[in-house]
């Protein structure tokens, strides 16, 4: 880590922004407009795609990488392009350099107030896997549900379990989210009721972005894996607590969680997380030999949650935890999912499943830090909260910080929309009369 990289462009104190930073999204000065690369510096974004029509940031004379509506494209070109670009981009930024610097014109065309943008989904996802890898809201959740004895299931300590979500309705920081409906069993009810759902939650997560495809039938070896890793976001994976319930056995998550997962706009680089790098947590018992690392695998990455009501004027803060708590590492992760044969693409994306540290401050989810409703959170301005109500504003951050560098994703935020209205005997009749 290079700690005296200067920015000409003045940076505010505690900007997750930085030089060391330069974290890669796709947006357009409209809502209907021309969609491009850009990387955020401070409040700015530098748009790519005009370097790249200046002749400033090339990396094919036949080819254009940066005028494009997600990141997939770059990303396949290789990581030698990754670390080509970001080296350009800190020297063309850098204090000591006049190019662009000195030059007011081209200045006015490639950089843009963050403010005065739109930004869109960062990559075009074919695929989405979530995983359930923090051992503390495994063993919560258990305790919950299960024997508190018996909270982690045998294999739990084995493998990263997980499970293939839906690429369709992961959405971008902003979308508002509908309240989704679906069955609900009621404990005093023979048979389920269609319902909105009543415990509505999120889900402190962050989710890698695969840089690099496999071959189906070809696993992907643990000492490899990190290089096909791009970047990571955050994800609230969003989470209807009360149809997850009733619909889970024996399959697993369905409508419960395919309604929305929305994840940060900014793709924070592997290379620009390294300095933070650190030993994840023991693991006992020993992995089998195909998940067993011997280098350093997790990441120092601070997260908060926080939660603005439509009857407050501030965001309370409701969780704080950290991303090095997770038990299975991204390297482990992506291994055992292609360990069958399973094909990864690039822009594919990984939840790292729920992150809960040991305090119950710590806890990633209201189904935790409520203890599922039976304990509600008490709001700075009076309310309570035990799962989340129409109009609320969910807010997730993360940043790594060492040395006096800082290195972050911005956020993800969402607000919270009324379920839609379903009358079906209006819809049948309709459906009678159209055929």
């Amino acid at each position: 880590m290079n700690s005296q990289l200067s920015c000409f462009i003045p940076v505010p104190a505690h900007s997750d922004f930085t030089i060391h930073n330069l974290p890669y999204g796709i947006f357009s000065r409209c809502k209907e407009g021309e969609r491009r690369v850009g990387v955020a510096i401070g409040e700015w974004i530098l748009d790519l795609a005009a370097l790249e029509q200046a002749g400033i940031l090339r990396l094919s004379e036949h080819e254009c990488y940066f005028n494009q509506p997600n990141l997939n494209k770059f990303i396949e070109s290789g990581s030698s392009n990754w670390h080509k670009v970001r080296r350009e981009l800190q020297a063309l930024l850098a204090l000591d350099n006049p190019r662009l610097q000195h030059d007011a014109a081209l200045q006015q065309q490639v950089l843009y107030k963050q403010q005065d943008a739109i930004m869109h989904l960062p990559v075009q996802i074919s695929g989405y896997t979530d995983f359930y890898s923090s051992k503390e809201h495994a063993t919560n959740v258990g305790c919950m549900f299960r024997d508190p004895k018996n909270a982690l299931l045998p294999n739990w300590s084995e493998l990263p379990v997980g499970y293939n979500g839906r690429a369709s309705s992961v959405v971008v920081s902003g979308t508002e989210i509908v309240r989704p409906s679906g069955q609900i069993k009621l404990p005093e009810q023979e048979r389920p009721v269609f319902s909105a759902t009543r415990k509505l939650d999120f889900e402190l997560e962050t989710a890698f972005i695969v840089g690099k495809p496999s071959r189906l039938g070809q696993p992907i070896h643990i000492e490899d894996a990190e290089a096909h890793i791009f970047g990571m976001v955050l994800l609230n994976d969003w989470s209807a607590r009360d149809i997850q319930q009733w619909e889970y056995v024996p399959l697993g998550p369905f409508n419960a969680k395919t309604f929305a997962s929305a994840i940060s706009p900014w793709v924070v680089t592997m290379q620009a997380l390294q300095p933070f790098k650190m030993q994840g947590p023991v693991q006992e018992p020993r992995p089998l030999a195909y998940l067993q690392e011997n280098v350093e695998s997790s990441y120092d990455i601070q997260l908060s949650v926080e939660i603005q009501t439509p009857q407050s004027d501030s965001a309370d803060v409701i969780c704080q935890t950290n991303f090095k708590y997770m038990y299975w590492s991204m390297a482990q992760q992506l291994t055992h999912h292609t360990i069958s044969g399973c094909n990864v693409n690039v822009g594919d994306l990984m939840g790292s499943g729920t992150i809960s540290g040991s305090t119950k401050d710590s806890y990633g989810s209201l189904l935790e830090l409520t203890w599922n409703s039976t304990t509600p959170l008490n709001l700075a301005n009076g309310e309570q909260r035990s799962f989340l109500q129409d109009g609320d504003t969910v807010i997730m951050k993360g940043h790594a910080e060492k040395d006096g560098i800082r290195v972050g994703f911005g956020e993800v935020r969402n607000t919270i929309l009324p379920a839609l209205s379903f009358d079906f005997a209006e819809a049948v009749q309709v459906q009678h009369e159209t055929v």
